[in-house]
């Protein structure tokens, strides 16, 4: 028998479609927000905009600062039929791996024209776990054309598939953190998408540094568990680092006994694989945190709510406990709160 913490099935719950966010919330700090109690497990509900009532003074907080890459590519093979690319990571100069929806008519050597022929490319070699290595013409202005022609790469459970031009310069704007500053992520830390500028100024007023971190997300962070046991998941690496000035910051707060509160399930990652070795400053971590799990330096957390079958959820279990975690989803989806990335979100502290 598998224990009920590392079994697959514990994870799941039932979610009405109407309840997955298609769009985000008009304003960014109006979505909804559920506040959870890790002592006490008392619910309350809220809007992002209080946010500011409820972090204790005593805390600093650590945001994700990658910015999402456009690396959603629409396009067709030389002999017209249509495709659709997203982009996973850069493996040498202008070779990209990438899943290809209606790929199975392509051939290694095939041309494909990608945004109306304004990214051109060929495929090299279809990979064992069937992405595709695409080698892209004039590699040194890829990011400039991606950045004018290419699409968000938003998770597969938003629909965009009539919608792709009308759009696309929301998702550019929206499927962005306001403080993102380091490209490099296939994906958004979707945590971070509630907060303005002016929020995160009247969290600094009030005293709370603001501590930036980057882990360029990848797509597979949307990857799902198939094990029914948990513990046979091989969890993705992600890229992380922490400049000299942050380091510091991060420093200080400990030493100052500051409680660290991460902006969502990246920062966690990052803070827990420090806090495994505070020599290191970059690398790629494969930190897997499933319950049990001892956290050594998190010690509250803002998330949005997740797929069942994802690593995000079992992360967000090991800090909050599976069973009131699953009894807040089932609060949640009674109260028609909105999930996943476009979503509300949960603060636990």
């Amino acid at each position: 028998m598998i224990p009920p913490d590392w079994r697959l099935g514990s994870y799941y719950f039932e979610l009405p479609s109407s309840l997955i966010a298609q769009y985000p919330a008009e304003q960014r700090d109006h979505s909804r927000m559920m506040v959870l109690s890790r002592d006490s497990r008392e619910v309350s509900h809220n809007y992002f905009y209080q946010i500011v009532d409820w972090l204790p003074e005593d805390i600093a907080l650590v945001l994700n600062n990658t910015k999402v890459i456009p690396t959603r590519l629409v396009g067709r093979r030389s002999s017209g039929g249509f495709l659709e690319a997203q982009l996973l990571r850069e493996r040498t100069p202008g070779q990209w791996e990438a899943l290809i929806k209606r790929a199975r008519r392509i051939r290694p050597g095939d041309s494909l024209s990608f945004c109306s022929s304004n990214i051109p490319a060929k495929a090299i070699t279809r990979l064992p776990e069937g992405t595709w290595v695409l080698e892209f013409e004039h590699h040194e202005t890829l990011m400039s054309r991606l950045e004018q022609h290419a699409y968000s790469p938003l998770p597969p459970y938003i629909d965009r598939a009539q919608t792709w031009d009308s759009d696309k310069e929301r998702d550019r704007v929206r499927y962005q953190t306001c403080y993102a500053r380091q490209p490099g992520a296939v994906a958004a830390p979707t945590a971070g998408l509630h907060f303005t500028p002016e929020i995160l100024r009247k969290i600094e007023q009030k005293g709370i540094p603001l501590i930036e971190v980057t882990l360029h997300v990848g797509l597979g962070t949307f990857a799902p568990l198939r094990a029914q046991d948990i513990r046979q998941h091989e969890i993705h690496d992600e890229y992380f680092e922490i400049n000299a000035a942050n380091q510091l910051r991060l420093r200080h707060a400990r030493e100052n006994k500051r409680k660290l509160v991460a902006v969502g399930t990246t920062c966690v990652r990052i803070l827990e694989t420090l806090a495994r070795d505070e020599n290191i400053n970059s690398g790629w971590t494969k930190l897997y945190i499933y319950p049990p799990f001892d956290f050594k330096w998190v010690q509250g957390l803002l998330t949005n709510f997740h797929l069942p079958d994802s690593t995000l959820i079992l992360l967000v279990a090991a800090f909050y406990g599976r069973e009131p975690l699953m009894n807040a989803y089932q609060i949640a989806i009674a109260k028609q709160y909105r999930f996943y990335s476009y979503g509300d979100c949960m603060l636990i502290l």
